[in-house]
């Protein structure tokens, strides 16, 4: 009865969770347990969540300005701020829509910028990126990728990308798997919070946005490709990996 309750307590909090990431949840909180044991479990509550909703993409290619070339397809990432990679989605409210640009580490999956607008225009991605660098984690060899969005090809984006030295990458047209990364957290933000919510208003949507990407997504989802740690706590072991090392040296 006590796994029980721990089992729903996680699911509540985290309701988009699958039994694998609860199983690893509960192993991070001392439960010898295995993943057989808590899918059995959560089936008998009724706690294995659904994914039905089909995904949207939202940023135009069909224009005149430069495509760079997809520096990201050879990148052998190995460590952060290596590779960022940006995407734009749509979010929709009670009487509108609104965008959402985000940039994430593609090493660590930590949303390091993002903006929510009302528009497509490309001051939203500008945005986003400017968050990130205002972060100082612009590396020597950063790599950018995008698609080939005309919010990403704008002169305003691709001028501040040269001023900082990062190397401008893009996808080919068409094909959704060369920037995948950014794709799937856009899909966990749609799965586990936008579907979830109602909001009232863009002010609404911004802070429920927010307090998900900042609060949850980077400091409590587990990520199966981080050995089932958050992004944030995956970054500060990778921190204290190469202070032991300098201290060894």
């Amino acid at each position: 009865m006590e796994l029980r309750d721990a089992i729903q307590k996680l699911a509540v909090e985290m309701p988009a969770y699958g039994y694998r990431r609860i199983t690893a949840a509960l192993q991070r909180g001392d439960w010898v347990v295995n993943h057989k044991r808590v899918l059995r479990l959560m089936r008998a509550d009724n706690l294995l969540c659904l994914r039905r909703r089909a995904f949207v993409r939202s940023t135009d290619s069909n224009h005149q300005l430069r495509v760079y070339p997809n520096l990201a397809r050879d990148l052998k990432v190995s460590g952060l701020n290596q590779l960022w990679v940006a995407d734009i989605t749509y979010i929709r409210l009670a009487l509108e829509f609104v965008y959402l640009a985000v940039i994430l580490d593609a090493f660590s999956r930590r949303v390091i910028g993002w903006a929510l607008g009302r528009t497509l225009e490309a001051k939203l991605a500008l945005e986003a990126l400017q968050m990130a660098i205002a972060r100082g984690r612009v590396r020597p060899g950063l790599v950018h990728h995008s698609d080939q969005g005309v919010q990403y090809a704008s002169g305003a984006y691709t001028e501040l990308l040269t001023e900082q030295r990062i190397s401008i990458s893009m996808s080919r047209r068409g094909n959704p798997y060369d920037n995948a990364q950014a794709e799937s957290f856009m899909k966990t933000l749609k799965y586990e919070e936008v579907y979830r919510t109602e909001y009232l208003d863009f002010a609404e949507a911004h802070r429920g946005i927010g307090k998900f990407i900042e609060s949850v997504y980077n400091q409590k989802r587990l990520h199966s490709g981080l050995g089932y740690l958050p992004p944030v706590e995956f970054e500060q072991q990778l921190l204290l990996q190469s202070e032991l090392l300098v201290g060894q040296a």
